[in-house]
């Protein structure tokens, strides 16, 4: 059990932690916490303690107790948010501040918080209490460095589909109401349950974020977003505070996150097959929602099938994945986003309708998510095919993954009815399969 204490002025964490055997590694995840770490010491017997880059030089015999203080404002410091937050609220992430034996897969630590009056805790893990100052810490991918914030900011939970979204407001200089913002997020939360009629994950957290800063596509009411698996499943949106409610409704990111979602976490070579499958379903999912016409939908994938075919010419989806280069961008994104049309068309139309890729990502989320791990895309696409009769993603994996063409769709879009003639955009609704092109996007 971690009990937690933070001052009124936001400047000092303290930290004890009691564990019910004796714990011989002890690790932040950063290498950048032993700048803002003081004072641990083994509380049973005074003992100080050295940091050795992420991990405590502990007794040989381990120890069971831990006690630790943390300078948090100067922590806070080293993310940009610091400059647009309002002093009443600041963010650090935990892997500044959290020290703590790693985790196996069954394994939980327990946290409790201990704040002063009037203010709140975000973490990115599950609330055990109503009050939310007790959760649960969980083993996770650990995708990223998801951030916890600590002061007065507006919360709310949102029942969608099943599951509960904790929305949390962060305050800075702009003066912004949570309420319609919410509301907001709950709209893309169902889009996303028009996949399989659930949300994916029980508990999910997003976190807003106002700034007037974020750099390229800064005028975009969201100009940014990302799923950040840590201790649980933390969807981030950056928003711009200049945009009145409604622009927010017109944009693709939150959804594009959100269907992140519906896969677990894939390893990085592999991220192709992720981003890929959120491309097709942030498109096909606003269609369903009735935030683009089918039409609409159908020409944004087309469009953006031929920037992926475009894109790093050479490389195979496997290699631009791995690759460090701006003009990987699209083979990557639409790379797999070519694979998930193809085998969403191939599993209804050999089963005269009854299979579909929604259904293969109903059974695995019944399975498989959340998932506490990361997943290869070979993993991923075997335990699909364990999901069908007749196995399919394989068959696609082996055939895509390392050539070096982009997955052509183009003979499946021809039969779907998806042209393009002397320039213009045109559905064929007597095209042979128009009527999986409509059931599709319906």
């Amino acid at each position: 059990m971690y009990t937690i204490s933070i001052d009124d002025e936001l400047r000092l964490m303290t930290v004890e932690a009691r564990y019910e055997h004796p714990i011989k590694y002890i690790a932040a995840r950063s290498n950048s916490a032993r700048r803002f770490l003081d004072d641990a010491q083994n509380c049973d017997t005074g003992e100080r303690l050295k940091s050795r880059y992420r991990s405590l030089r502990l007794p040989p015999e381990g120890l069971e107790c831990l006690s630790y203080t943390v300078n948090l404002r100067s922590a806070a410091r080293t993310t940009r948010l610091s400059d647009i937050l309002d002093r009443s609220n600041i963010v650090v992430s935990p892997t500044l501040w959290l020290w703590r034996p790693p985790l196996a897969r069954n394994e939980e630590i327990f946290v409790q918080f201990q704040l002063p009056k009037g203010l709140s805790v975000f973490v990115p893990w599950q609330a055990t209490n109503d009050e939310r100052t007790h959760y649960r810490l969980t083993a996770s991918p650990e995708s990223g460095s998801a951030i916890a914030a600590f002061g007065s900011f507006e919360r709310v939970v949102e029942h969608v589909a099943d599951s509960d979204l904790t929305i949390v407001l962060l305050a800075t200089r702009d003066s912004l109401e949570l309420a319609p913002l919410a509301e907001w997020v709950r709209g893309t939360a169902e889009n996303i349950a028009l996949t399989y009629g659930r949300f994916p994950n029980p508990n999910t957290n997003v976190v807003l974020i106002p700034t007037r800063n974020i750099g390229w596509g800064s005028d975009a009411a969201v100009p940014y977003g990302q799923v950040v698996r840590d201790g649980g499943e933390t969807i981030e949106l950056m928003i711009n505070p200049r945009r009145p409610v409604a622009d927010f409704y017109k944009e693709w990111t939150p959804t594009h996150e959100f269907s992140h979602l519906l896969l677990p976490y894939l390893d990085r070579k592999q991220r192709w097959i992720s981003e890929g499958f959120a491309q097709y379903y942030q498109n096909v999912l606003l269609a369903r929602a009735g935030q683009y016409t089918a039409e609409s939908a159908w020409q944004r994938i087309y469009a953006g099938l031929e920037r992926g075919r475009d894109s790093a010419p050479g490389m195979s989806p496997n290699d631009a994945a791995g690759a460090r280069e701006r003009n990987t961008r699209m083979k990557v994104y639409w790379s797999g986003a070519s694979l998930a049309l193809m085998a969403d068309v191939k599993l209804r139309q050999r089963s005269g309708g009854s299979e579909s890729l929604d259904r293969v990502l109903d059974r695995f989320q019944r399975c498989c998510l959340p998932s506490a791990r990361s997943w290869s895309g070979v993993e991923l696409f075997e335990k699909f095919d364990t999901l069908l009769d007749e196995p399919l993603f394989m068959n696609l994996y082996r055939q895509y993954a390392d050539a070096v063409d982009f997955p052509d769709a183009r003979p499946v879009l021809e039969q779907l009815g998806i042209e393009v003639r002397d320039g213009q955009f045109h559905l064929n609704d007597n095209a042979e399969l128009a009527f999986i092109r409509e059931a599709i996007t319906r």
